[in-house]
């Protein structure tokens, strides 16, 4: 029998958690997490009352994208179909949640997993180097729980932001990558573009990047670069609450403004839907987007993600954060499933609303 784990299972299941791996283990207090406060669902199978096997199911806040976390079966009961019997109930799970795809890792020396999930219809779709305690790499696995659907995706490298502050310049690079592979995504770079596009005051701590500063850092280094942003007053001022900051930001953004009206920037002041943004992608451009967090983070500050794909029912993106405190991996952020109105529910940022899009094409010495 397949059923939900209870809080009372967890000295059941960190005792197969110990006779089932070496490294790598969740502990007691990691499995009372994820039974109580995590976005998780955790099922056990149940023979007679002996639990011999459990699969964990981690779910992405805002969007419709599951991850399986982790499985076990118990030794000397492999072999009677309890693995595969534990994944089609995950995927029913995540299925019940609306969600449109299950992702894992496994390790490249595991054959047997590899086996059983490739017979299950999952697909290999990346690696993820040193992965596990040993060093172990891992392949990174997907399945599409709604076959119907088939994304037209852009082939967007992805590059995972170092710094709270660098989501902007993360955001920008992956998608300059996309349209010229010559490009080198480093920190270096990463930071150079935070320099230059910085509005110095924003929330709390370090500056953030405005639409302003991005679009020059892309026009500077020959992209094609088109801004469309939803207000003509100066944006992202009601990010800070001193008179102070909001005038060196009001000054910071006026100089970049200048500029971008000196080159001859389209600037637009509108709102682009799903519809225009995939119009966008299809005359060759890559959309960054600037969202509210709270919708997939729960909290409310600007963050910058980049277009990767659309569908009937979704939108794709690159997120360059990747929130390790919730278990997730650089695999999470790739290409995340968003329905398309939540998306342009969560396209938008503080009091104001502002709704900010830059669409970097590719450089005259680029295009066939």
């Amino acid at each position: 029998m397949i059923r939900p784990a209870q809080v009372s299972d967890i000295p059941a299941l960190v005792a197969l958690e110990e006779r089932c791996f070496e490294i790598d283990r969740l502990s007691r207090r990691q499995f009372r997490y994820m039974l109580t406060k995590a976005n998780a669902h955790v099922l056990v199978s149940d023979r007679a009352g002996v639990i011999n096997g459990y699969v964990l199911l981690l779910f992405s806040r805002g969007t419709s994208m599951a991850r399986l976390y982790s499985i076990a079966v118990e030794r000397d009961t492999r072999g009677q179909g309890i693995g595969q019997a534990l994944v089609e109930a995950a995927e029913e799970a995540a299925r019940d949640r609306d969600c449109a795809y299950l992702r894992l890792e496994i390790r490249k020396d595991n054959t047997a997993s590899i086996a059983l999930f490739s017979l299950l219809g999952y697909k290999p779709f990346g690696e993820y180097g040193d992965y596990y305690e040993d060093h172990m790499d891992a392949w990174r696995y997907e399945k599409s729980l709604a076959p119907h659907l088939s994304p037209d995706l852009v082939r967007v490298p992805f590059y995972e932001q170092t710094l709270d502050f660098t989501c902007g310049p993360s955001a920008v690079m992956m998608a300059m990558k996309a349209l010229d592979p010559r490009e080198e995504l480093n920190r270096t770079l990463e930071l150079r573009i935070w320099r230059e596009a910085t509005t110095i005051f924003m929330t709390s701590g370090h500056g953030g990047c405005g639409p302003y500063g991005l679009a020059l850092s892309a026009a500077h280094r020959g992209f094609g670069v088109e801004l469309v942003i939803n207000d003509e007053r100066m944006p992202l001022l009601d990010s800070v609450r001193s008179e102070e900051k909001k005038e060196v930001m009001r000054l910071v953004q006026q100089d970049m403004l200048d500029e971008i009206q000196a080159l001859g920037i389209p600037l637009h002041h509108g709102v682009l839907k799903v519809e225009d943004l995939k119009l966008r992608c299809d005359a060759g451009g890559v959309p960054v987007v600037l969202i509210s967090s709270y919708r997939i983070y729960g909290e409310k500050f600007p963050h910058w993600v980049v277009v990767t794909g659309f569908d009937d029912h979704f939108i794709y993106v690159h997120d360059p954060f990747v929130d390790y405190e919730a278990g997730e991996t650089p695999l999470d952020s790739i290409n995340m499933p968003i329905p398309r109105r939540d998306f342009e529910r969560m396209a938008r940022y503080g009091k104001a609303g502002l709704k900010a899009v830059l669409v970097i094409y590719p450089k005259p010495d680029t295009l066939p």
